[in-house]
């Protein structure tokens, strides 16, 4: 009897271990960007967090899919006045993706970059700092609710370049 009791202890305390092990290994949902003090905000706070909401939903989720004031042509203008081009006549693209908590401010940016045949390659340094900067500079991120509670969700920009200058921005 004794035997029993030790081995189901000992497994259960095994098993245990395991779990808790394999929790902090992988993000809650697929996609998820994590906190990173060398590249983020530390005030930054994700309002999703815990137990309740252990998840950020995506950009498509709700009504809207790209909730900023002044929606993307906004977005646009205030690119133009910026000017940011590049010296070098490169051609692919810059996607800048982050996340917008339920107070509408941004933070947690990444950014990919991809020639026109969509392979992993640094297009222009400088012009992926200057889109990353302007990027972080958009202020007009609304709040997105979903089932009357207010959420973080993921958003992404991608800047399409061709000649070194932005043709278009995708969503």
């Amino acid at each position: 009897m004794k035997t029993v009791y030790l081995f189901t202890l000992f497994s259960f305390v095994l098993f245990s271990c395991q779990t808790e092990r394999n929790m902090s290994k992988y993000p809650d949902t697929v996609g998820d960007i994590a906190f990173d003090e060398k590249l983020d905000e530390a005030g930054f706070k994700k309002c999703g967090a815990g137990k309740d909401r252990p998840f950020s939903f995506q950009y498509y989720h709700g009504p809207k899919m790209f909730d900023y004031k002044g929606e993307k042509i906004a977005v646009v203008q205030k690119l133009k006045k910026e000017n940011i081009y590049s010296e070098k006549k490169v051609n692919g693209y810059i996607t800048v993706r982050f996340l917008v908590n339920c107070e509408g401010k941004a933070g947690l940016f990444r950014l990919k970059h991809m020639d026109s045949d969509l392979k992993d390659i640094a297009l222009d340094e400088e012009l992926e700092d200057k889109l990353l900067k302007f990027t972080k500079s958009l202020n007009g991120w609304m709040p997105k609710e979903i089932e009357g509670l207010k959420v973080d969700y993921y958003q992404y920009l991608t800047y399409k370049i061709e000649d070194g200058k932005v043709s278009e921005v995708l969503p």
